[in-house]
């Protein structure tokens, strides 16, 4: 019997599917490919054996071919990219801003308020559905397209920035395996509530919140939720406000975002947080129209996704790519800087 663990995080978070089957006493020795065949639900042979070449089938805690032999009390574990919910999806000719493409991924910037796929009150308008038009109307398709594009990662809705999509089934395990083993390199810029002083790490598990489903709470080891871990350096103070990027070391649902509220520093003009009400500063109207004027350039939370490394699924190269902050957001920083230099004067 197979244990199913959904691993499905956001804010460049990685999508897996787990399972975990242990051998019975009486097991004959079988395949490991056709072991797992007969054992998991509504997959193929093709999905087990690409999970095999890309290590991510093991025996017993050690990687494994898709020839190994399974013997009795054997422990088999496995992890496949988590595919889109089935739904329907309906190609867009929606602009993207590629930054890289090839026969194996694409590299985008997500715009704010973008879902990234269909879902519940989203099924059109979406990221995936720009990509699945996008795909579907290239003059040629690799042998390995399978017809849909591979998430390997998501953003929030409000979260701009940089996204690997995978076009072929080997990509997306590849893929999928180092977002994992934690070896991608990804970098963002926010602005918090408060004056921070000094770079540092956020480590908290984060999990659902008891009293409010919809956002994730930061607990202590062991209580509840996941191992989570977000260091930052401060790249410019406001005063009230500061720039920081942060390097993701795990990647939880809503991570930056839940971490920084849990230290007094909720993200500005972050809505499900509390961001988006004056935290920091003073009781004039001006100051509070101020600030006001840069909430209403902003759509939400201010967190962009800036950079995204990781190695190439067929290429012997590692790739990186750097992306401009939102005009919107690249707007607020000036005011501050303008605003801060008035009160210097």
């Amino acid at each position: 019997m197979s244990e199913e663990i959904e691993d499905f995080n956001s804010e460049s978070e990685e999508l897996f599917e787990h399972h975990k089957v242990v051998a019975d006493k009486g097991q004959e020795v079988l395949r490991v490919d056709k072991f797992l065949l007969d054992r998991l639900p509504n997959t193929t042979r093709n999905k087990i054996q690409t999970a095999a070449k890309n290590g991510n089938i093991h025996a017993n805690g050690k990687a494994v071919k898709q020839n190994y032999k399974v013997k009795p009390d054997d422990v088999i574990t496995v992890e496949f990219p988590y595919p889109v919910r089935e739904i329907e999806l309906i190609p867009e000719d929606i602009p993207l801003e590629i930054h890289y493409e090839d026969d194996t991924l694409l590299v985008v910037n997500k715009p704010a308020e973008m879902v990234v796929h269909p879902g519940y009150g989203n099924y059109t308008g979406t990221l995936v559905n720009a990509l699945v038009y996008h795909i579907d109307n290239l003059p040629q398709k690799t042998e390995d397209y399978y017809g849909r594009p591979g998430l390997v990662h998501r953003l929030d809705k409000n979260t701009t920035g940089l996204m690997v999509i995978a076009k072929t089934e080997h990509a997306l395990t590849h893929l999928a395996k180092q977002f994992f083993d934690r070896t991608t390199e990804r970098r963002y810029h926010a602005l918090v509530w408060g004056d921070i002083e000094e770079d540092g790490t956020i480590t908290g598990h984060i999990g659902r919140s008891l009293k409010n489903r919809k956002v994730m709470d930061v607990f202590p080891e062991g209580e509840h939720g996941k191992h989570a871990v977000t260091h930052y350096k401060v790249i410019r103070r406001f005063g009230y406000v500061t720039l920081v990027e942060c390097k993701l070391e795990t990647g939880r649902t809503h991570q930056i975002r839940a971490h920084f509220k849990s230290i007094g520093h909720p993200l500005f003009n972050d809505n499900e947080y509390g961001g988006d009400k004056i935290l920091k500063g003073t009781t004039f109207t001006k100051y509070r129209q101020f600030v006001e004027n840069c909430f209403a350039l902003l759509p939400g939370q201010a967190l962009h996704a800036k950079t995204l490394g990781f190695q190439h699924p067929v290429k012997d190269e590692y790739k990186r790519f750097d992306s401009d902050l939102p005009a919107n957001f690249q707007a607020v920083l000036d005011k501050w800087e303008v605003y801060m230099s008035s009160r210097e004067v």
